[in-house]
């Protein structure tokens, strides 16, 4: 029996006094076609843009001790709300919150047994997540940024039901900083840790949402550049940088863990926030569509600040007026966040390597760009490093860590997981100290597969006692005048691992 608890979150907010409406049905203005996309003259038309990133950290829900882990299967009980806004600080309701209000929805949450009570909004707030904090202090660091020895944790006004709370929870961790692009410097304002939404699941017809609280509270970072990005070129190459820094770090990886909005404007319009500018692909043609909106709507004289969603087809749709700078406010429910200088100190100490500083790095061992790129998607350059005394073959390190090992997967249909576990640095080690001693390169996939299939090291490096020379002059005698590399592909495929490449190869040399 699922159990349905009824209560109300009120939140307090403030808000601008400035009055917005809907904007205008068409997306597409009429008269525009495809081909006039390419046409913008970004300066005349004065483009101004700047991106907000959100990224989920890979550690435990900021709040409490939850695991941050998402959940298909049957939840345990759920829990009901409604949230309303109230008046706030300044004596004015945030103009987003009032519009969602103005819908009058009842939100249902799914409830979990990874969930706890900080997440129905039973219980105050824990002590805020510490390797989070850290996680998000390496970001800063890397992105330039000046950190905040004290803070406050704010609650920001939300009431579309993807909070129990009404509000999100969030702390301005840094700020002032840069990201360098090749057309100059563009400006990180801020960097804020903050915790994830929860999970839409459906809407019903009576208007209910239904929402999962498996990913509230998750730990995220939010980065908010300047509006200094005046063409699609440079508004793509930030974007990727950004990327490249937070995957550097300690960041939940696949579909849904980052999310990412763009801001724009042109001369005489107002500044539009475009929700889910995600597909590098579609970045340009995003841009090109809403600037012709735009400019209709200078046109038209009926320009607004909104927030707006991204389709597919790179036109965008009126989701919200958009929310006033004054609601937040500060979260009563925790004390004032200090970041002492030893922590700032120790996290800079310890700041990873960016891919293309790895890629630098890897180039100098002759590796060429397909193993580089395996290593980097595979996070295996600690393992590289470490392995590097075992041997002085350096293209055999990266294979054992990434083709061997995928390849050994596919022919065994085992989990690539599975794989990695057998071998770990330790194995590989003992592996690769016995190349020009015990075994040659040639011998290191076939004793891997051996070892997968169950036998020991030992064992999967015995020396057969298969009659090399004699099985190589019978073949010899039954194919005659076929090349050395001939003879030696047939022979090493009739023992399937138990002879070397190099045996092989010594013998054919003395008979041939």
């Amino acid at each position: 029996m699922e159990q349905i608890k009824e209560g109300k979150a009120q939140t307090k907010n403030t808000a601008s006094s400035v009055t917005r409406h809907p904007s205008p049905s068409s997306v597409n203005p009429e008269g525009f076609t495809p081909a006039s996309q390419s046409a913008h003259d970004y300066k005349k038309i004065g483009l101004k843009s700047g991106l907000e990133i959100h990224q989920q950290l890979d550690t435990h829900k900021l709040f409490c001790n939850c695991p941050s882990i998402l959940r298909n299967d049957e939840h345990k009980y759920e829990v009901k709300r409604t949230l309303n806004p109230v008046v706030g600080e300044t004596g004015i309701v945030d103009v987003a919150a009032k519009h969602e209000a103005a819908q009058n929805k009842d939100f249902i949450y799914q409830v979990y047994d990874t969930n706890c009570l900080v997440e129905i909004d039973e219980e105050p707030p824990h002590t805020i997540n510490q390797e989070a904090l850290e996680i998000a202090l390496q970001i800063a660091h890397l992105l330039n940024c000046k950190i905040f020895p004290v803070t406050q944790i704010m609650r920001k006004t939300v009431i579309n039901g993807s909070n129990t709370t009404g509000f999100q929870r969030t702390a301005m961790i840094a700020h002032d900083g840069y990201i360098e692009i090749s057309t100059g410097k563009i400006s990180i304002d801020a960097l804020m840790l903050e915790e994830d939404s929860a999970r839409k699941v459906s809407v019903n017809e009576d208007g209910t949402v239904t929402y999962k609280l498996d990913r509230l509270g998750i730990p995220l970072v939010e980065i908010a550049t300047g509006p200094h990005m005046h063409t699609p070129e440079e508004i793509k190459e930030a974007a990727l940088k950004l990327g490249e820094i937070l995957r550097a770090c300690k960041v939940k990886r696949g579909l849904g863990t980052i999310r990412q909005d763009v801001n724009i404007s042109i001369e005489g319009s107002k500044r539009v926030e475009i929700k889910g500018f995600q597909d590098p692909k579609m970045m340009k043609k995003t841009i090109d569509l809403e600037i012709e909106r735009q400019k209709k709507c200078v046109e038209e004289n009926t320009c607004q600040e909104e927030v707006r969603n991204a389709l597919p087809d790179g036109t965008t749709e009126f989701l919200r007026p958009m929310p006033g700078a004054a609601r937040m406010y500060p979260e009563t429910d925790h004390p004032l966040l200090k970041i002492s200088r030893e922590l700032m100190d120790r996290t800079k100490k310890n700041l990873p390597k960016l891919a293309s500083e790895h890629k630098s790095y890897l180039s100098e061992f002759g590796l060429n760009d397909e193993l580089i790129k395996l290593l980097l998607k595979q996070n295996m350059i600690e393992e590289f490093k470490t392995l590097l005394h075992s041997c002085d073959n350096h293209e055999l390190i990266a294979k054992t860590l990434t083709l061997f090992q995928k390849e050994i997967s596919r022919k065994e249909n085992k989990e690539l997981k599975e794989i990695n576990e057998i071998f770990d640095a330790h194995m590989l080690e003992s592996i690769l100290e016995k190349v020009g001693k015990d075994i040659s390169s040639n011998d290191v996939k076939g004793i891997m597969l051996k070892i997968v299939q169950g036998k020991t090291l030992s064992e999967a490096t015995e020396k057969s006692d298969v009659d090399l020379r004699g099985e190589a002059e019978k073949l010899i005698a039954e194919k005659p005048g076929l090349s050395q590399g001939a003879y030696m592909g047939l022979l090493m495929g009739k023992f399937k691992g138990q002879v070397s490449g190099k045996d092989v190869s010594e013998v054919l040399k003395k008979i041939l």
